[in-house]
């Protein structure tokens, strides 16, 4: 094995690809919806898009954690209901759920 780093043009030339086509995505997409007139109903859904999102993510741990993982999610409710800062909830959820694996 050698001690130099090496890069695969192939690899490479991938991940720049992929990258270009996520910010030709979000682009085009954030300049569709300036120039389309969006129904309440469509509206209304792009704004909980965010929240199903975080679900969709949150609710597998959950559904396969234990005791630090429900204690950290009511923490992190808890914080973002007081706060409405999504950072700060963020940040007391790691924080408990550390704090719990490392005393259980």
């Amino acid at each position: 094995m050698s001690d130099s780093l090496s890069l695969d043009p192939t690899v490479v030339a991938v991940i720049l690809a992929m990258a270009t086509v996520t910010y030709a995505t979000k682009a085009s997409g954030l300049w569709a919806v300036g120039r389309i007139d969006l129904s309440e109903r469509m509206e209304a859904g792009i704004d909980v898009l965010p929240g199903a999102v975080i679900v969709s993510f949150v609710a597998p741990a959950l559904a396969n954690g234990g005791v630090p993982e429900w204690v950290a999610a009511a923490a992190t409710l808890a914080t973002a209901r007081k706060t409405g800062n999504l950072l700060a909830s963020l940040a007391v959820g790691v924080g408990v759920v550390l704090a719990f694996r490392n005393v259980l």
